[in-house]
């Protein structure tokens, strides 16, 4: 089955992405792709801890994910692809990967950011990059958690 939903959320593992999103998607594997993250033991260890039982779990790095992914490795896996930026998706989708849908949850508020939903906060660089996504025929949608409505990116981001 490979991805069956693509997540932006800068939380990353955290209780709504185990508690509601993993058994929505009926995820039979988390997947954090991160390049900095992937480095860091710590925060690997604190994700892993959360992750619930039977479900695998993977907390990789952008090149690593896309000779996984072309490489048929999670094949017969339901992962739940989380991400902290939409740039990674771009990133995956170049490499080759096949991502059904984007669902943007979290996406912190900062310096030179709008925000565009509660929760969702962009850049100019980040709008282009869900524009991007959706320009390469992959969904982009706002979904806070799976009992919300569904929104597309252009009730937000026109």
């Amino acid at each position: 089955m490979g991805i069956v939903l693509a997540r932006i959320d800068q939380r990353l593992i955290h209780g709504i992405v185990v508690t509601q999103w993993a058994g929505h998607t009926r995820a039979k594997r988390l997947m954090v792709v991160d390049d900095v993250v992937s480095q860091d033991e710590v925060q690997k260890t604190a994700m892993r801890m959360s992750k619930p039982a039977g479900t695998g779990m993977s907390i990789i790095d952008t090149d690593t994910a896309i000779t996984n992914f072309n490489a048929g490795k999670y094949d017969d896996h339901n992962v739940l692809l989380v991400v902290r930026e939409p740039e990674t998706l771009l990133k995956l989708a170049a490499g080759g990967v096949q991502i059904p849908k984007v669902n943007v949850g979290i996406i912190f508020d900062g310096e030179g950011k709008t925000t565009v939903k509660k929760m969702v906060s962009v850049n100019q660089k980040e709008v282009a990059d869900l524009k991007a996504l959706k320009e390469k025929g992959i969904p982009v949608t706002f979904h806070f958690v799976p009992g919300d409505a569904e929104e597309p990116l252009e009730t937000y981001i026109k």
